[in-house]
C-alpha cells in the first residue's frame, strides 16, 4: 500500500483518488483517511502499510457493492421502461435501431405518447423514443450473470458441488478484475486476454502453479464470457482464442503396491483414524469407488442382504462425473466387512467428499502412510484397476467397475453384477480381525 501513503503533518495518510468505473456514485474524487500512526515511530511506513491495506480492502468492497446496487437500479430502471414502452403497443429499442426503421413507425409512437398524455413525461418520452440503453453488467457481476444464463446445468448438483462450481468461477473472474479493471463485459479485449494469460504464464513459469490450472481457469473465464455474448447478443471478441498455455501434462498417480496395503492399511496403520474416515478408506480399497461416491451411498443405495451383496452409486441429489459412473459395484472382503459397520451409509460426511478427502491424506501424510508425496487416497483407485489389469479382467469390465468412459459404443447392458462379482472375489484382501 506504498502507493496509497504520503506525509502529511507528521502522520502517515492514506490517499486515494476514485477510479473513473467508480466515480458515478462516488463523487469525493480523492479519499483521504489519517492512519494515526506518526511518522517518527514508524519511518518506514510499515505499520501505515498495513492500516492502508485495511482502508483499501474496505475501501474497494463499499465501491463493488455500490457498482452492485447501481446495476441492479439499471436493470430495474430497464424493466420499467420496456413494459411502458410495452404497454402502448411497442417493443423497447435505442435509438440506432429506431432511427434505422421506416419513419412512419416514429411518427406513430409520437402519436401514442400524445394518445395517452405522455408527451409531456421525459422517462417515457426517453424510453418510447429510444433514448433508454440496456444496461451492461461490470465484470465483478460475470460470475452472477452467467450463473443465471446456465441454471440448466446446475440442476440436481448437491450444495457441495454447487458451492465447488461457484467458488472456482467466482475467484476467476475477480482475478480477471483485479488485472483488468471492472469495466462493462462489452469492453473487453483482446489485450485483456493476453494480459490475463501472460498472468498465469509466469505463475507457471515461476512454479507457483502448473498449466493445468491455468488452463482450467482461463477455460472457465472463456465459457462464461462466451455465454454471456451469445444468450445477450452482446459484441466482443473471444478474447482467449488460440491462448492457452501449452505443456500441459497429465501426471498419473502413483498407485500403493499391494503388499503395503495388507502391512498398512490392513495391518493396523489405520487404527487412529475415526471410524468413519476408516470405512470409507477400506471401501475404497476393495471397490475402486471414489471418495465422494462412498460418503454419498444411502441406505436404498446400500444392498447387504443381495444374493451378492452391492453397492449402486446413482445421482441421488448430485450430479455424477459422468454418466458411465451411475454403476453397480459389488461387495467383497474389507469393503463388505467395513458397509456392515455402515448399512446406512455415512451421514457425517454425506456431500462433505472435499472435508474427507482433507481428512484421509492428512491421516496419510502424519501417519508417514505415503511412500512419496506424489501418492493420496486417490491412489487407491490406481491400485484398485492395476490389481484388476492383473488378474486379467476384460477392458470393458474395469471401465464398468471403474465408471469410466471406454471411448466405444454401446452394446447390451454391461458386465453383469455375476461376472463383476468373479473378478473382486480374485483379488480381495484377506479382511483384517478388526476394523
Amino acid at each position: 500500500m506504498a502507493d496509497f501513503l504520503t506525509r502529511r503533518h507528521g502522520t502517515w495518510h492514506f490517499v486515494r483518488r476514485v477510479p473513473t468505473e467508480f466515480a458515478a456514485f462516488d463523487a469525493r474524487g480523492i479519499i483521504r483517511h489519517s492512519t494515526k500512526i506518526r511518522i517518527a515511530d514508524d519511518r518506514n511506513g510499515r505499520r501505515a502499510s498495513g492500516v492502508a491495506d485495511k482502508l483499501n480492502r474496505e475501501l474497494e468492497a463499499f465501491w463493488k457493492a455500490k457498482l452492485g446496487n447501481a446495476f441492479g437500479d439499471e436493470v430495474s430502471r430497464y424493466e420499467l421502461a420496456r413494459q411502458q414502452v410495452r404497454s402502448l403497443g411497442f417493443e423497447l429499442l435505442e435509438m440506432p435501431r429506431l432511427i434505422a426503421l421506416p419513419p412512419q413507425q416514429t411518427v406513430d409512437r409520437l402519436e401514442a405518447l400524445a394518445a395517452k398524455g405522455l408527451h409531456e413525461d421525459p422517462a417515457a418520452c426517453a424510453a418510447v423514443l429510444g433514448r433508454v440503453k440496456e444496461p451492461v453488467p461490470p465484470l465483478s457481476r460475470l460470475q452472477q450473470e452467467h450463473e443465471a444464463l446456465v441454471g440448466d446445468e446446475l440442476k440436481g448438483m448437491s450444495a457441495e458441488q454447487l458451492r465447488i462450481w461457484r467458488t472456482s468461477r467466482i475467484r476467476s473472474a475477480q482475478q480477471f478484475v483485479d488485472l483488468v479493471g471492472d469495466k462493462p463485459v462489452t469492453e473487453v479485449t483482446e489485450s485483456d486476454g493476453l494480459k490475463y494469460v501472460d498472468w498465469w504464464r509466469d505463475r507457471v513459469v515461476s512454479g507457483e502453479a502448473n498449466a493445468k490450472t491455468a488452463n482450467r481457469d482461463i477455460g472457465q473465464l472463456s465459457r462464461m464470457l462466451k455465454d454471456l455474448r451469445i444468450r445477450r447478443r452482446y459484441k466482443y471478441p473471444d478474447i482467449f482464442k488460440d491462448l492457452r498455455l501449452r505443456g500441459e501434462t497429465e501426471k498419473s498417480r502413483i498407485p500403493f503396491d499391494n503388499e503395503f496395503i495388507k502391512e498398512q492399511f490392513l495391518g493396523g496403520g489405520l487404527n487412529g483414524l475415526n471410524e468413519d474416515a476408516r470405512c470409507v478408506l477400506y471401501v475404497m480399497i476393495e471397490t475402486g469407488l471414489r471418495p465422494s461416491e462412498i460418503v454419498n451411498l444411502q441406505e436404498h443405495t446400500i444392498h447387504l442382504d443381495a444374493p451378492i451383496p452391492y453397492v449402486e452409486i446413482l445421482p441421488d441429489g448430485r450430479h455424477l462425473k459422468t454418466k458411465d459412473s451411475e454403476r453397480q459395484i459389488p461387495l467383497v472382503g474389507v469393503a463388505l466387512a467395513a458397509m456392515k459397520l455402515r448399512p446406512q451409509g455415512f451421514p457425517r460426511y454425506r456431500d462433505k467428499s472435499s472435508s474427507m478427502s482433507g481428512t484421509l491424506n492428512k491421516y496419510l501424510k502424519e501417519n508417514g502412510l505415503r511412500p512419496t508425496c506424489e501418492h493420496t487416497v486417490y491412489s487407491l483407485r490406481h491400485s484398485f484397476k492395476d490389481r484388476l489389469v492383473a488378474a486379467e479382467a476384460p477392458d470393458s469390465l474395469i471401465d464398468s467397475l471403474m465408471g469410466h468412459r471406454s471411448g466405444k459404443s454401446k452394446y447390451g447392458k454391461g458386465p453383469a453384477l455375476e461376472l463383476k462379482h468373479k473378478f473382486l472375489e480374485r483379488i480381495a484382501f484377506a479382511c483384517p480381525a478388526r476394523l
